[in-house]
C-alpha cells in the first residue's frame, strides 16, 4: 500500500517527542507561531461557517482533524474552543505525549497513531489541519487526494508550510537553524519545501479551490508573528472541498 510517511523524518521527531510542552526547548518556535496560527484558523472557521463568537466553546458543532498533530500544540487550543479533535500522528511517541498531556489538562481529545491515507474514509471532519507537516511527508499527491476523502462537502483545509525561494533558505535553514538555532541542525529539508504555486496546483488537482492564501512573517523587534502577504517564507492556504 502507497504510504505518505517517511520513517526518517518519523525518527527525528520522535526523538524530540518529550520536549514539545517544553516552551523554551525545541519546539519555541511552534509555541510562538502558535497565536498567529489560531487566530487567522479560528477567524476563517468563523466567518465561513457563520459561528457567533460570544462564547468560549463557540467551535462546539464543529468536527476537526489534526493531521501530524506532534504533542497536541494545536489539537489542545482547538479543543478548548468547543471543537471535537482528532489528532494524528505517524510517531507512536508523539501520541504519547499529545495524550499524557491533554489528560492533565483535563480535554478529551480523540489521539490516533497513522496518517490520513490508514483513516477510515466514512470518517468525515468539518476541518482538517496540516500545519508545518507537508515538508515532511512523501507523496504530497496522495496526502491531498487521502486528506479530501476525509473533508465533509463545504469543510475546510489549512495547509500550513515553507515556500521553497532563496529567502527561506536564509531564514529557515541558515538563519533558524544554524544561526539562532530555533530548531535542530536538518528539522527542515530545503529540497521538500513547496512553493504556493506548486500546492495550489497539488489541491486543485484533488478538486480543492482556494479559499484564501496568507504568509506569515516574524517580527524579530517585538518577537511576534503576524499575518502578512509576503508568502516568501512561511504561508498558510485554507482551501474549500466543493
Amino acid at each position: 500500500m502507497s504510504t505518505t510517511i517517511n520513517k526518517e523524518e518519523i525518527q527525528k521527531f520522535s526523538r524530540l517527542a518529550d520536549e514539545w510542552w517544553d516552551v523554551n526547548g525545541k519546539f519555541k518556535p511552534l509555541h510562538m507561531f502558535n497565536p498567529v496560527r489560531i487566530e487567522y484558523i479560528t477567524d476563517i472557521i468563523r466567518k465561513h461557517f457563520k459561528l457567533k463568537e460570544d462564547k468560549i466553546d463557540f467551535l462546539e458543532s464543529l468536527s476537526v482533524l489534526d493531521i501530524g498533530c506532534g504533542g497536541g500544540l494545536i489539537s489542545e487550543p482547538m479543543a478548548r474552543l468547543g471543537a471535537k479533535v482528532t489528532g494524528i500522528d505517524a510517531s507512536e511517541k508523539n501520541i504519547k505525549t499529545a495524550e499524557l498531556h491533554s489528560k492533565k489538562s483535563g480535554l478529551k481529545i480523540d489521539y490516533k497513531v497513522g496518517s490520513p491515507e490508514n483513516l477510515a474514509s466514512f470518517e468525515k471532519f468539518d476541518v482538517i489541519l496540516n500545519l508545518e507537516i507537508v515538508e515532511h511527508v512523501d507523496n504530497v499527491n496522495l496526502y491531498i487526494k487521502s486528506c479530501y476523502k476525509l473533508l465533509k462537502k463545504n469543510g475546510l483545509m489549512f495547509t500550513a508550510t515553507l515556500n521553497r525561494s532563496f529567502i527561506s533558505y536564509v531564514k529557515a535553514i541558515i538563519g533558524a537553524e544554524y544561526i539562532l538555532r530555533w530548531l535542530p541542525i536538518g528539522t527542515h529539508d530545503w529540497n521538500k519545501f513547496i512553493k504556493p504555486e506548486e500546492l495550489e496546483n497539488f489541491l486543485i488537482k484533488e478538486k480543492f479551490s482556494t479559499f484564501d492564501i496568507k504568509g506569515l512573517t516574524f517580527n524579530p523587534f517585538l518577537k511576534k508573528w503576524k499575518q502578512s502577504k509576503d508568502l516568501s517564507v512561511n504561508y498558510i492556504i485554507c482551501s474549500l472541498k466543493n
